[in-house]
């Protein structure tokens, strides 16, 4: 069995949308930076790059990020890798491949974090990893 699971820690690029299912299912998306430092061995150069991330929660986590998080907010999102398809109005094919993210904190490198639990709701499918697509 082949283990789909990332890590990624960056800073948020955009404010989270939070937005609702037809059956009330909340699903927050986001984007993150993440950047990578190295010096060039043949120029001893220091070198950057960056790459972006696209990032989907749901459920009990997606109203907990949308309460928390803003844009600049340097966060580490654990996570799945998964590719969805869709058809444009103009019949073009498109797809993307972003994290479904099973865990979110603020990372603490760099910043303090004051946690306040919130109050369990029941189990659904969606909590334990099952969304909806919205498109």
């Amino acid at each position: 069995m082949t283990d789909n699971t990332v890590t990624i820690a960056g800073n948020l690029t955009r404010e989270l949308e939070l937005r609702f299912t037809p059956t009330g299912q909340a699903t927050a998306t986001f984007g993150i930076a993440a950047n990578r430092t190295w010096t060039d061995r043949q120029s001893q150069e220091l070198r950057e790059s960056t790459s972006f991330f696209d990032v989907v929660a749901w459920a009990a986590l997606a109203e907990n990020v949308a309460t928390s998080l803003a844009k600049g907010t340097r966060v580490v999102v654990t996570g799945r890798l998964d590719q969805r398809s869709w058809e444009t109005a103009e019949g073009d094919k498109r797809s993307k491949v972003e994290v479904t993210a099973d865990e979110i904190s603020p990372s603490l490198r760099w910043a303090t974090a004051q946690v306040t639990r919130t109050e369990r709701k029941p189990a659904d499918a969606a909590d334990a990893g099952e969304g909806e697509d919205t498109n």
